[in-house]
């Protein structure tokens, strides 16, 4: 099955690794285009959080090398070589236009040391990881509900660049119905556990009373929502929301009791604040370490406590050097999140159930598919050859200037072409009928070796 993800995680890549590579939501559209067009996978996807990068795809089994090579496979085992040459060259493909489309020279970040931190999953572990994903279980906070919508957009974004195939297009929406089960059946989405709930607890570690805390929210999507939602239910009064766009802040600011502002507010802001969270998709830091410096002087030094949830950072990490600026960012929620994760394990594993019951159902379809295009195919095939036969008989008949009458033609021409066409089922028959039962089987070993018999076919008459 030619379905791969590459990526890199929060498991593999601190933040500074992940942030390199990350795509804002204005760029993923033309990033698509611009890497299928660039690497020649035929239908590819990219989800990019704070967390991950990943490019699911469909690729060609064979190598390009392979594609050209007019001699016939002698064994399966070198057939399964030139399919392991075939993934790591697109791998090498798709990991040298990640490098080139974010300019990891420049960045100072050597392409091999940024390869090292990529993994890889093909076939049916890709389509169990994607769901993984989807449902909660690959995330720093086990269970968290973020990913799913994550997810979503990055179905819609490739909806929107037209990257999307028959193959991808079922995966994707047999993903969400994954989801969408496993938070019916399970509780992993019971506790309040996320992202933003972990900072909300490292806060409490530093803060005992939240009545009289400013908190200064910057951005305004989920994440930054829900880190209003957890320091509201904590009993936070003041609240302001900085944003890019006034209209968005306003929307989340009037929803919890707040003021909205734009970005060009920040200096007076931050120097007001003693929480402050932020989490915007700006490609560049929008805090330095010149700016708090002088903050943390006007505030005779009072502590401020800052979470920074974007990747790019919204903070620059000098920050983290003032004294009495406690800095943390999303690889710093690991120890909370722990805390968390116990409390949902056992819903995850009724979750893994759950996958590997559509994972199974996802192969069956991909399997059949498989079975019909070869049906199709095979078909295709064997008339194209019946037809060119026919008129070539035809054409003889013709030159042979027989006396024969209009009706006596056509008569003849009649008899060909009903013993071409018999012919031709009576030799299709067989075949089609080991093509549906090693379909129907799951039978993957005589389906590959009927399709190279049949690919063989089609390259011996071209």
């Amino acid at each position: 099955m030619p379905i791969s993800i590459l990526g890199i995680n929060h498991k593999t890549a601190p933040v500074a690794i992940r942030e390199k590579v990350a795509f804002s939501p204005t760029e993923i559209s033309h990033a698509l285009v611009d890497l299928k067009a660039k690497t020649g996978v035929e239908e590819v996807a990219i989800v990019s959080t704070c967390n991950r990068m990943e490019v699911i795809y469909r690729h060609s089994n064979h190598s390009k090398s392979s594609s050209n090579n007019s001699q016939p496979e002698k064994k399966s085992e070198f057939k399964d070589e030139l399919n392991k040459d075939s993934l790591k060259d697109m791998e090498s493909e798709i990991l040298l236009w990640l490098a080139n489309y974010h300019d990891l020279d420049q960045q100072d970040l050597n392409q091999q040391e940024f390869w090292t931190h990529c993994y890889s999953q093909h076939d049916a572990e890709a389509v169990e990881h994607l769901m993984q994903v989807s449902c909660g279980l690959d995330s720093m906070i086990l269970g968290e509900p973020q990913i799913l919508g994550q997810v979503k957009d990055a179905f819609g974004y490739a909806k929107m660049a037209g990257t999307l195939g028959l193959y991808l297009n079922r995966l994707f929406q047999q993903t969400f119905s994954v989801a969408k089960q496993v938070r019916t059946d399970t509780q992993i989405g019971e506790s309040p556990v996320s992202v933003a709930y972990a900072a909300v607890t490292l806060a409490k570690r530093i803060f005992s009373d939240f009545s009289r805390i400013n908190a200064l929210f910057i951005g305004a999507g989920e994440t930054i929502e829900l880190a209003a939602r957890h320091l509201k239910r904590q009993g936070v009064v003041n609240i302001n929301v900085a944003n890019r766009t006034v209209e968005k802040a306003q929307v989340l600011a009037t929803e919890f009791g707040g003021l909205a502002h734009s970005l060009t507010a920040l200096p007076e802001l931050v120097e007001k604040a003693d929480i402050i969270i932020s989490s915007t998709a700006s490609p560049v830091p929008i805090i330095g370490k010149g700016l708090m410096e002088k903050v943390i002087v006007a505030r005779k030094h009072r502590a401020i406590f800052m979470v920074d949830l974007a990747v790019p950072r919204d903070i620059e990490s000098q920050v983290g050097k003032i004294n009495d600026i406690y800095l943390y960012t999303v690889d710093d929620m690991q120890g909370v999140i722990k805390e968390n994760q116990k409390q949902r394990e056992n819903a995850a594993k009724e979750a893994i159930t759950i996958i590997k019951h559509h994972r199974k159902k996802y192969l069956t379809w991909l399997q059949s598919l498989s079975s019909v295009s070869l049906l199709k195919d095979y078909t295709q095939q064997c008339e194209t050859l019946k037809n060119n036969e026919s008129n070539r008989s035809l054409a003889k008949l013709e030159s042979l200037s027989l006396q024969l009458s209009e009706g006596e033609q056509n008569k003849l021409q009649d008899i060909i072409s009903e013993l071409s066409n018999r012919l031709t089922q009576k030799m299709m028959h067989s075949p089609r009928i080991s093509i549906r039962k090693a379909g129907e089987n799951k039978d993957n070993n005589a389906l590959e070796i009927l399709t190279d018999t049949f690919c063989s076919n089609q390259k011996q008459k071209k």
